[in-house]
């Protein structure tokens, strides 16, 4: 293939990331095995490419566009290259894994001694280079009084929304962001001399908001994009497919079956579903709370054995994460619990196996910040979290495939909270 091709490059670079991930061939991944590399990808370079755009560039879904070249940088460090520039002017060199940037062959050992010497000489101006950062840094440490920053939804309820952010810088800084989720890399560049961004939020949630000026977090505001009842989509890249409420909501039940989703059934993988419930859950906290709810996943052509399952309860800028498999699947999940976690490698988290072609009773009791977590009447986990505590704004199912859910309820201090 011509090396003046982005496509040479770009299988060059897949073949690479194949390598590092050992997984075995491409062509066999499941959706499973591209959930664990945006994962790998996303610990090693801290920037999320979703499963659908990995899906893309490995040519199992079909996509007209090339990466973008955030998405191209992504793969590159992942690669250990710096950029993607850096690893077209160096891609015959072997890598050693994310984040780790191409070295020159190591010298003979008769320059054994050079080379410490250099390398030595290195990190002493590596150091007064850092050195004269942090001095930098410190000195342009700005007042928070000297910025501006709010926010405001076009609708009340629902998605999508867009969301203007108005902000005044009284100062110029060199790099003036605006973080729009909890994800601080997944950041926007904006103008010092300008007053306002614009944004489009696909999903509900609870999301802190942040202005930073320099690497300085000058301002915060809360961004609470709610769901308007149960909200049922197929997520995809990069707007999700929204599902009419006439056809999930049956009296009591929230389903997505099969019909719903035959259109959308292009690739040999399961569809990716998600519920969601948010509004306003008045003094409901996560500290001391019960919730319940049956859940049901029968989607099963054989790219879904698993089962994989995830409930999470959405805190104000926090998160619990509770997973749910098949029982021959318990070896790799993981839970998270606002601040802390446990996964299969180092924990028994077997109770969370069962059959989900059935329908699954949850329940999630938790005092003074443990937690006891129950499947079907068992307990499966308990679980102390450090976070501090904050309120709850509502419940959201990940699913693959046909799923349906029913009987969702909170409970404290004797009110209910039923989710309508």
């Amino acid at each position: 293939m011509d090396k003046n091709n982005e496509q040479y490059y770009l299988s060059r670079v897949l073949e690479q990331i194949e390598t590092i991930f050992n997984r075995g061939a491409s062509d066999k991944w499941t959706t499973y095995d591209f959930e664990k590399l945006s994962e790998a990808i996303y610990e090693g370079t801290q920037v999320r490419l979703s499963v659908t755009t990995l899906k893309r560039i490995w040519g199992r879904l079909k996509y007209e566009s090339a990466p973008t070249l955030t998405t191209l940088n992504t793969l590159a460090q992942f690669a250990g290259f710096v950029d993607w520039l850096n690893f077209k002017q160096n891609e015959d060199r072997p890598t050693e894994g994310p984040n780790v940037q191409p070295v020159s062959p190591r010298p003979q050992r008769k320059l054994k001694h050079a080379g410490e010497m250099v390398a030595g000489v290195a990190i002493l101006i590596a150091g007064a280079y850092f050195l004269f950062l942090a001095a930098r840094h410190k000195q342009n440490r700005y007042d928070p009084s000297q910025f501006e920053f709010s926010t405001n939804k076009m609708i009340s309820e629902g998605v999508p929304n867009s969301v203007i952010f108005r902000y005044t810088a009284k100062v110029k800084p060199d790099s003036l962001f605006i973080v729009q989720t909890w994800d601080i890399s997944r950041k926007t560049l904006v103008s010092a001399d300008k007053n306002e961004h614009s944004a489009i939020y696909y999903y509900p949630g609870f999301f802190r908001t942040k202005l930073i000026a320099d690497g300085q977090v000058m301002k915060k505001h809360d961004v609470w994009i709610t769901s308007n009842g149960w909200l049922c989509l197929l997520e995809e890249e990069p707007i999700p497919i929204y599902f009419k409420k006439e056809q999930y909501q049956k009296d009591s039940i929230i389903e997505v079956n099969d019909t719903l989703l035959a259109p959308y059934r292009h690739t040999s993988t399961a569809p990716r579903v998600r519920f969601f419930n948010q509004r306003d859950m008045g003094d409901l906290m996560n500290d001391n709370f019960t919730f319940e709810t049956k859940v049901k996943n029968n989607f099963d052509d054989g790219t879904n054995a698993c089962h994989y399952a995830q409930v999470l309860i959405q805190c104000k800028n926090d998160i619990i994460i509770i997973p749910l498999a098949a029982k021959s699947c318990v070896g790799d999940l993981k839970l998270y619990f606002c601040g802390t976690g446990a996964e299969s490698k180092s924990a028994d988290l077997s109770g969370f196996g069962c059959d989900l072609t059935q329908w699954t009773l949850l329940r999630v009791e938790t005092v003074n910040k443990t937690a006891t977590i129950y499947v079907n009447n068992k307990k499966a986990y308990t679980i102390t979290f450090p976070n501090e505590p904050t309120g709850i704004v509502g419940v959201q199912y990940r699913f693959n495939g046909a799923a349906a859910v029913k009987d969702t309820r909170f409970r404290a201090r004797g009110k209910v909270y039923e989710m309508e």
